[in-house]
């Protein structure tokens, strides 16, 4: 691990050797080192109790609102040497106990970029990120696997062509997303499983993509609805400190004009590929 770029995420425990400081706090519970080293070993990391160039991962206690000056605390102090490995072109991820938590739950969480507060002297933990604890790690095109025709009872077959049609919708929504610089992403660790989910500094749009290969349209879109309106309600119930805009993508235009005046009628954004209108 050491040497290697960091796309700004750790994507899970495995391979990494990790330095835990301070108190961790996993979701809300004071966590011990010993039993926080424990389960990191449980997948796949290696831990260390003292920092040194070998470590790759730090997992570090909170400091927000903290005004750190004495280098000789070990917390300061870790990242103090995380910050001069880094000038050295040597990276070391940081994250905190609710990274460590998503990690945990094999959720990709945010390496942390190390901040200076005006007039202060010890590196602290710069904020997260958007987000607010709804949108998770970098969206990714899932592979879809072939079944035989006759192996269920089910038309498979039809499942399969339907599943790599819903893939291909979100594939293309990403290439649509990126070319105007936006980052897609999945669901965070709290939050409902949502398709795709971006933000544009304002806003916080989660989207539902459907399907309309090999099944009833008027059914998936009524679905889709369903879902994607369960989704903001939730999220809403939730302070973030962001609005919430909830999206509908289908495969492809749908036959009936209904669903553009439905959707608009309930705060939805309906949109399909491949132009993705007003997205």
């Amino acid at each position: 691990m050491v040497g290697r770029q960091c796309d700004g995420w750790v994507h899970s425990l495995r391979g990494h050797t990790v330095c835990f400081t301070g108190t961790i706090l996993i979701d809300g519970e004071r966590t011990v080192r010993k039993r926080c080293a424990a389960k990191a070993e449980g997948l796949g990391a290696t831990s260390k109790t003292d920092f040194s160039r070998k470590i790759t991962l730090v997992v570090h206690g909170d400091l927000a609102g903290k005004s750190v000056s004495d280098t000789r605390r070990n917390y300061s102090g870790t990242l103090v040497e995380t910050e001069r490995e880094r000038h050295r072109g040597h990276h070391i991820c940081v994250v905190d106990g609710d990274g460590f938590a998503d990690l945990l739950q094999r959720f990709p969480t945010r390496c942390r970029e190390l901040r200076r507060t005006p007039g202060g002297s010890e590196p602290q933990l710069a904020p997260p990120g958007a987000g607010g604890g709804i949108l998770g790690g970098p969206l990714r095109v899932q592979q879809v696997g072939q079944h035989a025709s006759d192996a269920l009872a089910v038309d498979l077959t039809r499942l399969d062509k339907a599943t790599a049609a819903h893939e291909s919708t979100i594939g293309a929504l990403i290439d649509h997303l990126t070319s105007q610089g936006i980052e897609v992403h999945s669901y965070a660790r709290n939050a409902p499983r949502f398709d795709a989910g971006w933000s544009n500094g304002t806003e916080i749009f989660i989207a539902e993509v459907k399907s309309l290969t090999g099944t009833s349209e008027d059914q998936q879109i009524r679905l889709g609805i369903g879902q994607v309106l369960d989704y903001a309600h939730q999220l809403r119930l939730v302070p973030s400190g962001r609005s919430v805009r909830p999206v509908l993508v289908l495969e492809r235009k749908p036959a009936d004009t209904r669903w553009s005046s439905l959707a608009e009628a309930v705060g939805i954004q309906l949109t399909w590929a491949p132009e993705f209108v007003e997205v």
